[in-house]
């Protein structure tokens, strides 16, 4: 009978320490986006489009965004450089220029941050055919 109290009380311990160590592994700012990928489809060479990818800050501290930077120069992004409250949410307008491009195309555009996750991964996606005249 005592084994089974002491069992219990030392499971009672180990779960109340767990979820203190959850608590405080999402303290902190972390990035939560609406959608981490957008797909253009077909679009005609030359053609520039553009998104905008909607982040939350779903952490207790200040999002501080430092740099986005995209794998082509084809893919230019806008990020807010003014720290995001917790709860906040903020934009990252991203455009695409298809001039000199065909066939499927993925854009990674990279996000560094003080998140928990210091860097997040959203992707630009197109079919680009050639223009018909």
């Amino acid at each position: 009978m005592k084994k089974i109290g002491f069992l219990i009380g030392l499971f009672s311990l180990i779960l109340v320490f767990g979820a203190q160590a959850q608590q405080t592994a999402a303290s902190g700012p972390v990035i939560s986006f609406k959608e981490k990928s957008i797909d253009f489809g077909d679009i005609v060479q030359g053609a520039k489009v553009e998104h905008t990818f909607v982040l939350t800050n779903t952490g207790n501290a200040p999002l501080v965004i430092s740099n986005v930077a995209a794998t082509c120069g084809c893919t230019v992004p806008n990020w807010p450089k003014e720290p995001v409250a917790p709860g906040s949410s903020a934009e990252i307008k991203v455009s695409f220029n298809s001039t000199g491009k065909m066939g499927k195309q993925n854009s990674i555009v990279r996000i560094y941050s003080n998140a928990s996750e210091p860097i997040e991964k959203v992707s630009l996606i197109s079919n680009v055919l050639p223009k018909t005249n």
